[in-house]
């Protein structure tokens, strides 16, 4: 961490909102006229939208990140946390990742914590559940499901066999039905080279509290969509919610019991809970509050935008809010950052608006679903044509160059080559192994050991 007398742009948070922000703010900012420092616990910025996509494999876990410190060469970029925000002094506290926290001045902030996931206080769920908010989510769970194939094929017992078999997926929005769409396709393509398993020994399910699944593309194509992954084997359960899952012993509130040793979490989102400790005016879901220019209220220093803010939808309508998604916090980033510039050169605010311009979904490959607004005339897609929208759009909304191209490598390769099924699982634990062979043998086994009788016995 460097130090200087220029002003101090701190931006809380590496993620969309956090590297949109710092980048626009960066570009406009003259030479010297600031110091921009951004906190994050990681290092990259994940984009989320490629999550599922990542955990069946059709893209390198590598190209759905992209490094803070190389994208923002212009910045200070620590890893840490800010735990508490003193707005009387203008300092923010950090925890880096090791040593002792300090105080970092700042003269404007940025809030961009985004979200985590939104769970609820259920029997078994944080012991047995995986989320899918970061890429260490989605690769871990694309490593658990092909290794519930390696033990399903390589056990006798029918019992342990049914329970790795079996995948819940709870959560039925955008981040459920991709999710569960994607590993059933690599499931299903992974039990061509398992001479045990077919695809018909494989069961999976989907839970939602609502009584629909995608409701972001309208009920339609939702309808399409619950149909579509019927007819691929999907039970779908609606208007139901999990009780429990103590040791992976699935319960549902309709009667349901199954033994899963797979059980995904994708039930929303919330904002970061870290917010309480900051000080700001916070809504009635625990967004901070902000005006339509993107300043948090009663303040004209601090801005927040995308997951952990509520900021008016100017394009809806009054007491209407922005919903989050990747397509606001990208927009909302670039004016959150003119508004910074304009802030500390004295200039007015400028209002965020944004009419939605629909939304898309890959439910796997050559399947999806996609709703376009253009204007008042709106255009339902469904099917390949649909994933093709999927694609292009995410592939264009992706950051940087450098990871588009390597994004659009891994698409190519795919349309040529057979998709991976190998399990990395011992890559969570990569020094056990060298551990067991270079661990201290025990005393009473060093003594047996060197026992005669021992000694004789492998002689």
């Amino acid at each position: 961490m460097s130090t200087t007398e220029r002003p101090r742009i701190l931006v809380v948070g590496g993620g969309y909102v956090g590297l949109y922000a710092a980048r626009r703010i960066l570009k406009k900012m003259r030479y010297g006229e600031a110091t921009v420092t951004v906190v994050d616990p990681r290092s990259y910025m994940t984009y989320q939208p490629f999550l599922p996509e990542a955990a069946a494999g059709s893209i390198s876990p590598r190209h759905v990140v992209v490094p803070l410190r190389r994208v923002l060469p212009k910045a200070e970029v620590l890893t840490g946390r800010v735990t508490t925000i003193d707005q009387d002094r203008k300092v923010a506290t950090v925890q880096p990742l090791v040593g002792s926290a300090y105080e970092l001045p700042f003269d404007y902030l940025v809030v961009a914590l985004g979200a985590v996931s939104r769970t609820f206080p259920i029997p078994g769920l944080a012991e047995n559940g995986i989320g899918m908010k970061g890429i260490e989510e989605a690769i871990g769970l694309r490593n658990h499901v092909l290794e519930q194939l390696d033990k399903a094929d390589s056990t006798t017992d029918e019992e342990i066999r049914r329970k790795a078999l079996t995948f819940v997926f709870v959560g039925g929005g955008f981040a459920g039905a991709e999710t569960i769409g994607e590993v059933e396709d690599m499931a299903r393509d992974a039990a061509k080279y398992y001479p045990s398993i077919k695809r018909e020994d494989m069961r999976f399910i989907l839970v939602d509290a609502a009584d629909k699944i995608l409701p972001e593309v309208g009920p339609k194509l939702g309808k399409w969509g619950l149909e579509h992954l019927q007819k691929r084997g999907v039970e779908v359960y609606l208007q139901t919610s999990m009780e429990s899952c103590v040791d992976g012993h699935v319960v549902l509130k309709n009667g349901l019991e199954v033994d899963s040793s797979t059980i995904v979490w994708t039930a929303g989102v919330k904002p970061n809970p870290a917010l309480a400790r900051f000080g700001l005016p916070l809504g009635p879901r625990g967004h901070v509050d902000t005006a339509a220019t993107l300043q948090v209220k009663g303040t004209d220093y601090i801005w927040a935008a995308g997951d952990n803010a509520q900021v008016p939808d100017l394009a809806v309508g009054e007491g209407a809010w922005c919903p989050p998604n990747a397509q606001h916090a990208l927009r909302q980033a670039k004016v959150l950052g003119d508004n910074v510039i304009s802030g500390m050169r004295g200039f007015p605010q400028r209002e965020y608006k944004h009419a939605n311009k629909g939304a898309v979904a890959g439910l796997g490959l050559h399947k999806g679903v996609a709703m376009l607004v253009f204007g008042k005339m709106k255009i339902k897609l469904k099917g390949r044509l649909a994933w093709y929208m999927h694609r292009g759009y995410h592939g264009m909304a992706m950051p940087t160059f450098n990871r588009k191209i390597r994004v659009l490598a891994d698409w190519t390769l795919g349309m040529f080559l057979k998709r991976e099924v190998v399990s990395l699982g011992a890559i969570e634990n990569p020094r056990e192994e060298f551990y067991e062979a270079a661990a201290p043998v025990s005393a009473a086994a060093a003594k047996k050991a060197d026992s005669p009788v021992e000694g004789a016995k492998t002689s």
